[in-house]
């Protein structure tokens, strides 16, 4: 059975095609480098593109050929993630297509960060220069080949505008004969993010690539657009004569209508579902900042989520309100796998009945080290009140094994997210440190809690402090 399969895919490799699916929606089969064997590659995409929430689809571990197979349903064209490890790429899905890709080995020269996202080329095969992901390497090919030539070191925003004008109206006609409608808006909305990122006028950008037109909620080249025009919108909107009361809407009032009512002061939003959208997106930049209170901006998430009258804007505030709820005070502490030295897998839940200090760290990281260290006194005088537990971020097993030699005096749990291990998903992790301070019935009591540096011991000394003996007599 397993030969047959291999055949199979050994003959899809050899001719090279792309064809259509009729059992299957969406089927990538494909071949990584031998580096990658006996690995899980993993086959994701994103629930909106606001909040970014990311979905796993498939996932297959990687035979000893290196072939996989991953599958996924869609009615949509997308593009859609796949990963080994920290190594991940991008490529452009079709509903009822076979695609076969090729998945690269680790770049040192490019890839060699432990702990963070490292991007790759994935190879998809096909004879026809007319699928998808064809015509967009075409696309960038000739992108990139714009300033092959170009001596100056600086261009000037005119100079530039300048160039991406020529070259829209060169890549209008070399694909005029193109009928992919994807494509097509691919192409359009690459010039918008283009000329924003050259400072071209945004009100033009507005009225040539927004105004009037659909929000296409999943298409993710028009949300990069509109996430970039609109970037840091509702704090610098609230700065405004027409906007100053939209601090206090949220943070005195948490009152969605009264926001409602802020907004419609700014004449250059017409449309009321954009002028929603903007106010949603700004309400999730305004969680995490610290001139708002995170649990006033809740407040008016959940109105907006009960109010709206628009499905999509009700996904992204469910998103978004399941990621906080997941990770507040009180909420249970999410339960993960990691693994410890011996190659053991190690639970939260195993550490039941004390407080734990849950931290997340990277040894390719200078301010995590630095926050490693200050824990080993806190470990010390605390560590029969206290389970310490640090999870390890790096890539390599061996640079996790390295880092506890070195730090012998670093003698509390300290684990490792492997390839299977869910501690980083669970506790959402983007950067290369938290902290999360958990009590005994396993509940999140700090979310996020205060760093060593940040003074976490005056928490604990306040927790644990001794009570003083009544000595009045007669009184117990």
């Amino acid at each position: 059975m397993v030969l047959y399969k291999n055949m199979r895919i050994i003959l899809f490799f050899i001719f090279g095609i792309l064809i259509t699916a009729n059992a299957q929606n969406i089927t990538i089969k494909g071949k990584a480098h031998a580096s990658h064997i006996g690995k899980e590659i993993v086959l994701s995409d994103y629930s909106d593109y606001i909040t970014f929430t990311k979905i796993i689809e498939s996932a297959d571990t990687i035979d000893k050929d290196g072939y996989f197979e991953l599958k996924i349903q869609s009615a949509i064209t997308k593009p859609v993630l796949i990963n080994i490890d920290n190594l991940i790429g991008k490529i452009y899905i079709q509903p009822n297509f076979v695609y076969g890709i090729y998945f690269p080995s680790k770049d040192s020269l490019t890839n060699n960060q432990e702990g963070t996202e490292s991007i790759v080329d994935i190879t998809v095969y096909g004879k026809d220069s007319t699928e998808l992901n064809a015509l967009i390497v075409d696309f960038n090919t000739q992108y990139n080949n714009l300033f092959l030539n170009i001596k100056d070191g600086y261009l000037s925003p005119a100079k530039l505008n300048t160039m991406l004008d020529t070259f829209a109206l060169k890549s209008n006609k070399r694909y005029q004969n193109i009928k992919n409608s994807y494509f097509k808006n691919y192409l359009d909305y690459s010039f918008a993010n283009f000329f924003s990122s050259t400072s071209r006028n945004k009100t033009i950008l507005y009225k040539q690539f927004i105004d009037r037109r659909p929000i296409q909620y999943l298409n993710y080249e028009y949300m990069q657009f509109f996430n970039s025009h609109f970037k840091g919108y509702l704090k610098a909107y609230a700065s405004t004569k027409n906007g100053g009361s939209i601090y206090n809407s949220i943070n005195a009032f948490a009152d969605y209508q009264d926001l409602q009512k802020q907004f419609k002061n700014d004449v250059s939003i017409k449309n009321d579902t954009v002028r929603e959208l903007l106010m949603l997106k700004g309400l999730i930049d305004f969680y995490y900042s610290p001139d708002l209170d995170k649990q006033q901006v809740q407040s008016v998430l959940e109105q907006l989520y009960r109010e709206t009258k628009f499905a999509e804007h009700k996904k992204i505030a469910t998103n978004m309100l399941q990621s906080i709820y997941q990770l507040q005070p009180g909420a249970k502490a999410p339960d993960f796998s990691a693994t410890d030295n011996s190659g053991n897998s190690v639970n939260l839940s195993n550490y039941k009945g004390k407080h734990i200090y849950l931290n997340f760290f990277s040894s390719e990281s200078d301010n995590s080290q630095k926050e490693m260290q200050k824990i080993v006194d806190l470990n010390k005088k605390f560590k029969d009140k206290i389970t310490f537990i640090s999870i390890c971020l790096d890539d390599s097993i061996k640079t996790y094994k390295a880092y506890l030699k070195a730090n012998p005096k670093q003698d509390w749990v300290i684990l490792h997210q492997t390839k299977n291990s869910t501690a980083k998903q669970a506790y959402n992790i983007k950067t290369l440190s938290g902290f999360f301070f958990i009590n005994p019935q396993l509940q999140l009591a700090q979310s996020p809690a205060l760093m060593p540096s940040e003074g976490i011991e005056y928490k604990f000394n306040a927790l644990f402090k001794q009570k003083k003996k009544n000595t009045i007599t007669g009184v117990r």
